[in-house]
């Protein structure tokens, strides 16, 4: 091959990756198995796609060497690559929410009026679990807790976040997360907990960020 038609198709190998990650529902799904490995079909109904579409963005993943899969029984479990997907994927969203003007317009209106949400860094948090300061609440569904969560925290999905609500200590502060900054889940959280009387904050970040800078986390036995 010549060396400008091996450059090119070099090139065009490396490109590959990004055009993947060009569709945003292929994001979503990377945003989603950085929580943990899902089946066709539960990854379908997550991102509200049938089930052969989602086969479909999946098989361009899968080519691109993205995610890789098992098979169990006649189901077949997807799982990103490598922990440097969930970099790529971090660094993809911050790169367009620094560069593309109407991605803070379009996340205040998928999460909502946030002025009354409040939020703490992933350090304060790690400092603040260590001296028993605070009661923190993992709100995903209890299948991504079980996958992995921050050490210490209490399993509360968001449609059972109500029910236990007496349960939690009202003299320490709350703090809720879960999948990702743009993740609504915790921002309802804050609010439901407030509405309640308690002190209550959202992790700015999510447990795949969590995770990847090597904090405590746990794995449900």
């Amino acid at each position: 091959m010549a060396s400008g038609a091996a450059k090119v198709a070099l090139f065009d190998a490396l490109a590959s990756v990004a055009q993947a990650l060009g569709n945003g529902r292929r994001a979503e799904i990377v945003d989603l198995l950085a929580q943990g490995e899902r089946s066709v079909e539960e990854v379908a109904s997550e991102i509200s796609q049938s089930v052969a579409n989602t086969s479909q963005h999946l098989q361009v993943l899968a080519r691109a060497g993205l995610v890789r899969t098992r098979r169990d029984g006649t189901r077949v479990y997807y799982r990103l690559a490598s922990e440097r997907v969930g970099d790529l994927w971090a660094a993809v969203r911050d790169v367009a929410v620094g560069h593309v003007a109407e991605v803070g317009g379009l996340a205040d209106e998928y999460l909502g009026e946030r002025s009354g949400v409040e939020s703490l860094s992933a350090d304060e948090l790690e400092q603040r679990l260590a001296r028993g300061e605070v009661v923190v609440l993992d709100v995903r569904p209890e299948q991504e807790y079980r996958a992995g969560h921050i050490a210490g925290a209490r399993s509360a999905p968001l449609p059972s976040l109500a029910s236990l609500m007496p349960t939690l200590p009202r003299r320490r502060e709350v703090i809720a997360y879960c999948r990702g900054p743009y993740c609504v889940y915790a921002d309802d959280a804050v609010r439901l907990l407030r509405q309640r009387g308690l002190k209550a904050r959202r992790l700015d970040v999510g447990y795949p960020e969590w995770r990847r800078a090597n904090r405590p986390i746990e794995i449900a036995s």
